[in-house]
């Protein structure tokens, strides 16, 4: 098969040379310098005037920040493969992804057998690369669940924890030029690394036959394969000539990445800014003339893993590098929210706004339901669906201060808000955001933002003052006090229903160090805790927000409250006084006070998301705890009937801002009320919630999945305003599929 259509990369393969180490790794960073895309080394472990190859791989990854670093090739019989998987992993995860796995079936084997290693016939040695390919992808793969078992003969694992999974798709390359090594490369890996020295004329093409038929035999795609060659040093007479030299080997035998050996900088520098510009735009060239299609290509097995309903093949080009399928590594980390499992038919990992909004543009063309996602925390799980489109906003992740003396900050939708937290705190602010660090940005701040220094600082999204929003048709448009007010209005508090928000403005609070106290409390006699906290919170000075997250009786211990309480600020004295009360409420199983930044209440953890069962949520909004409210409440956790309850103080500074300022218009409640259970027990939670009907008087609309919700999320002439909104910049309801808004068309 003559061309691939694989982009064109070049690298080059350098001695690693003990004598002189500094050298070795100047020519690495020269390589990445010069342009090149790969820098390579030899791996012969016996060799005493050679450095350790992976050693020498871990210091030049650390000493360089874009070039892709690779074993040319490593020696799989002195490298046992259970090992290689974690070191490659781990290296790729520290560098940013750029770690590629040449591998080889050992060649000096009276060299081997000195170091330790058992010797083995060629066949054997083939066999066990096999076998190590098998382990090595395995513990990668932490997408499927258990422990693995891999291998045979000679390279086996039986129950290895899986895992670190890299931080990309590391590519495994083989350096074979016999007849199974090259149906190994054909049915197992992703690329055959040979060097033209070794080769006789026609070989290449031989081995691409051998290699393009074993891949058909086990179901791939031979395209899915590159073809690279480690080149001797330069022989052309000029650039030109070198082009003529080396475009058959690209477009005849399918070579699409070329490694030059040798050490010389002067080399190196020819052949990344002269040679591999002027090899491209010949291929182009070529490509062009002949139609041949260029890119990458997806397996048949991820082929098959395709969502109905989405024409993949329009996915827009510029979005082609930042999508994930079924079928691919990775797909795991992305498919599933904290709650929910999803399984979507495509994730779109947006750079930018720009990325954004083509992907809406996109996703309108499909008959498929997407969903936005910043954080994924949300416990209502909107942010995953199954056989839709997800756009993942996790890469808008920037935290930065434009004016200190405003405290004012800009905030990416994807940014967790215990990273905003890290930034924020050695400059003494804090925005209040919610209980947990892992939550996004975006998810929080158009919802609400009920946080631990609420009473003091309000609702998170009461201090936005400017939101970048893709709206329905693509656009980017920029709602501040002069321009779009009527979308900011509507951001705050129904971002979801009219865009997606991809940045806000906020201005942060004056917080240094606080005080965090947690109690945990025998819940026996749930109301009359529920009805003595609440009326200590109420009494207690603004400085004082506190979460009360009830948890049911189980087997060994009863009923139990876990109090979650902060004092804005660091005046001990105060904080005790506020503080002290609240050990006399209930029986104290444990209890800890710290001061410290609120950077340390609220931390970052970026856990995986696996997604669980189905879930459903109920939630809402009361003025007091009344007794009436405290023995529903009480009832629902004596009778299991949810897995969590919680009731969070959201008075003080939450309700002085004026009822019609933000689409959230809850502005007379003291305590926000939420419940989460399983599908099964949704009509018993339903059941129980209603009894709150007359004391409800609102919906946080993050804390509730209920048919209801639309009506006590928004009330009447808020609902009316957003209708009039949305009617505006989302005509055809393109947003808001999990709350409707009924808008009339």
């Amino acid at each position: 098969m003559p061309d691939y259509g694989h982009a064109l990369t070049f690298g080059t393969f350098v001695t690693p040379q003990a004598a002189d180490p500094q050298a070795v790794v100047g020519l690495a960073r020269a390589s990445e310098r010069h342009g090149l895309d790969l820098v390579t080394f030899q791996d012969h472990p016996y060799q005493p005037a050679f450095l350790d190859t992976w050693t020498l791989l871990s210091w030049v990854a650390a000493s360089t920040t874009r070039i892709q670093v690779a074993g040319n090739v490593l020696n799989v019989p002195l490298r046992p493969p259970a090992v290689l998987a974690k070191a490659a992993a781990s290296l790729d995860l520290l560098s940013g992804g750029r770690v590629a796995l040449g591998l080889g079936s050992g060649a000096f084997w009276d060299a081997i057998v000195a170091m330790g290693a058992p010797r083995m016939t060629p066949g054997q040695a083939v066999t066990a690369l096999d076998e190590a390919i098998d382990v090595i992808r395995g513990l990668w793969d932490t997408d499927t669940r258990g422990v693995l078992r891999a291998g045979g003969q000679f390279h086996a694992v039986d129950g290895a924890k899986r895992g670190p999974s890299p931080a990309h798709d590391i590519p495994i390359w083989l350096g074979a030029y016999k007849p199974r090594m090259l149906g190994l490369v054909g049915r197992k890996a992703d690329g055959w690394l040979p060097s033209l020295s070794y080769l006789q004329p026609g070989q290449l093409a031989e081995g691409n036959a051998r290699i393009d038929e074993a891949a058909r035999e086990a179901g791939r795609d031979p395209r899915e394969i590159r073809r690279l060659l480690n080149l001797g040093g330069i022989t052309a007479s000029s650039i030109d000539a070198w082009v003529d030299e080396l475009l058959p080997l690209a477009l005849e035998d399918g070579v699409s990445t070329f490694i030059l050996a040798g050490d010389d900088e002067r080399a190196i520098a020819l052949f990344g800014e002269e040679l591999a510009p002027a090899l491209r735009e010949a291929v182009a060239v070529e490509r062009r003339a002949a139609g041949t299609a260029a890119g990458s290509v997806r397996s048949a097995a991820a082929l098959a893993k395709r969502a109905a309903g989405i024409d993949y093949e329009a996915v827009p080009a510029s979005l082609a590098d930042v999508v994930v399928e079924p079928g691919d590594r990775g797909y795991g980390a992305v498919r599933s929210t904290y709650v929910w499992a999803g399984s979507p038919g495509l994730v779109v990992q947006a750079r930018d706004a720009a990325d954004v909004a083509e992907a809406v543009r996109f996703a309108r063309t499909q008959h498929v339901p997407f969903a936005v996602r910043s954080g994924g925390h949300g416990i209502a799980g909107r942010a995953t669906n199954d056989g839709g489109i997800v756009i993942d906003l996790g890469a808008l992740d920037a935290v930065e201060v434009l004016d200190a003396d405003r405290r004012l900050v800009r905030l990416g939708a994807g940014a967790h808000w215990g990273d905003v937290a890290a930034t924020l705190s050695p400059l003494g602010m804090a925005i209040s955001s919610g209980d947990y660090g892992d939550v996004g940005v975006g998810g929080l701040v158009v919802a609400g933002g009920q946080g631990l220094l609420g009473r003091s600082y309000g609702l998170t999204l009461d201090h936005v003052v400017a939101a970048d929003v893709v709206l329905a048709d693509g656009s980017i448009v920029r709602a501040d006090a002069e321009q779009h007010t009527d979308l900011l209005w509507a951001v705050r508090g129904a971002g979801a229903a009219v865009g997606i928000v991809t940045a806000v403005e906020i201005e942060a609070a004056p917080v240094g160090d606080v005080v965090l106290a947690t109690v945990v409390y025998d819940a026996t006699d749930t109301a009359d805790l529920l009805v003595g906290w609440a009326a200590q919170v109420e009494g207690s000075p603004l400085e004082l927000t506190s979460f009360l997250t009830l948890v049911p009786a189980s087997r060994d211990q009863p009923a139990i409250a876990h109090a979650m309480t902060v004092w804005a600020g660091d005046d001990t004295d105060a904080a005790i006084a506020a503080l002290e009360p609240f050990l006399a409420i209930g029986p104290v199983l444990q209890q800890r006070a710290s001061v410290l930044p609120y950077s340390g209440v609220l931390q970052a953890h970026h856990s995986r998301h696996e997604g669980g069962a189905p879930a459903t949520v109920r939630g809402g909004l009361v003025v007091h705890v009344t007794p009436a409210v405290a023995r529903v409440l009480a009832d629902l956790v004596a009778a299991g009937e949810a897995q969590m309850v919680q009731v969070r103080a959201v008075g003080g500074a939450v309700n002085r801002t004026p009822a019609d300022a933000t689409a959230y218009a809850h502005r007379t409640q003291n305590f926000s009320l939420s419940a989460i259970t399983g599908e099964r027990a949704r009509a018993a939670l339903d059941r129980r919630w209603r009894l709150l009907s007359d004391e409800i008087t609102g919906v946080y609309r993050s804390f509730d999945l209920g048919d209801d919700r639309l009506a006590r999320a928004y009330p009447p002439a808020t609902l009316d305003r957003l209708r009039a909104v949305a009617a505006v910049y989302d005509p055809e309801g393109v947003f808001g599929h999990d709350l409707p808004l009924d808008v009339p068309r």
